[in-house]
């Protein structure tokens, strides 16, 4: 097999970006490039890779084996840019995904805790883009959450390794001063008409924000992806939204928060996932930093 790295980045990259359209755009080609290397390095291992569907690509077992060697060679290749540049790092690097909510619940106290040895990069995303980019090797570690029966993340080979976190409520988040104001529950029949602050969903990930087995069409009056943004429309009256229970030490003023009657609790799992495998010492201790913090 004749394989280049650039062939194999690309094929990191559309693992992780779960299109040929967004791998396109973050490496900065054109699709039609991105999908005339996808074939090359098909031809080249002589069987398919990516499995085309309605909702982007996946990779097939084929391509998951693959990906598996490339993260070793890209890593090495890595190494030596480094040593020959003498841009060695003084200390270890972890790279940890982290879900929207984990980002002011979680991370300043598992970051202080972990020290000034390992240098720790992060960057947010939902659980199903963290899934990908640890299996594109892209994160060495990622905070999920998942709700129940809490199945595995994904049906790829090898499982990914995941240790339990903290479980949390999911409860729904109220204007201090409007027509829930002074409650401390909420039943589920009182949210049927009301208007929801959302982040967006799409054909992979659900809708968040809005109470689950809701009944009928939620009223979506604002969408957004940040988490300030929402709890700062909460506060100033202008809709509801649904945050887990932990979060409730870093609400803004105006925010109150209700458990809602009349409906099974909703429990969200917070947990650590990496690939399967021995983890470095820097990996082990910013899990540690993490499960204990949390």
């Amino acid at each position: 097999m004749d394989i280049s790295s650039t062939g194999l980045r690309v094929l990191r990259q559309i693992a992780e970006s779960g299109s040929f359209t967004a791998a396109a755009a973050r490496l900065g080609y054109t699709q039609s490039a991105i999908s005339r290397q996808a074939a090359a390095l098909e031809r080249s291992v002589g069987t398919t890779l990516f499995e085309r569907r309605p909702d982007g690509v996946q990779l097939t077992p084929s391509g998951l084996t693959l990906l598996r060697h490339a993260h070793t060679v890209l890593a090495s290749l890595a190494a030596a840019e480094r040593e020959l540049t003498g841009t060695v790092p003084q200390t270890e690097l972890v790279r940890l995904g982290a879900v929207l909510s984990a980002g002011a619940a979680i991370l300043p106290a598992a970051l202080a805790a972990v020290g000034s040895q390992i240098t720790v990069t992060t960057r947010e995303g939902t659980t199903p883009t963290l899934i990908r980019a640890l299996r594109a090797g892209s994160l060495d570690l990622a905070v999920l959450t998942s709700r129940p029966p809490h199945r595995p993340f994904d049906g790829d080979s090898p499982r990914l390794h995941v240790e339990t976190v903290a479980d949390t409520e999911l409860v729904v988040a109220v204007s201090s001063t409007g027509e829930f104001a002074g409650r401390t529950t909420v039943h589920v029949d009182e949210l049927v008409d009301a208007a929801w602050i959302a982040t967006p969903s799409s054909s992979s990930e659900a809708l968040l924000g809005v109470w689950p087995g809701l009944p009928g069409r939620p009223r979506v009056i604002h969408s957004a992806r940040d988490w300030l943004t929402k709890l700062h429309l909460v506060a100033g009256g202008f809709g509801l939204t649904t945050v887990p229970s932990r979060l409730s030490p870093v609400l803004p003023p105006g925010v109150s928060l209700l458990h809602v009657d009349g409906a099974p609790p909703e429990i969200r799992r917070v947990l650590i996932a990496r690939l399967p495998g021995h983890p470095t010492p820097a990996i082990t201790a910013v899990t540690r930093a993490i499960t204990s913090t949390a």
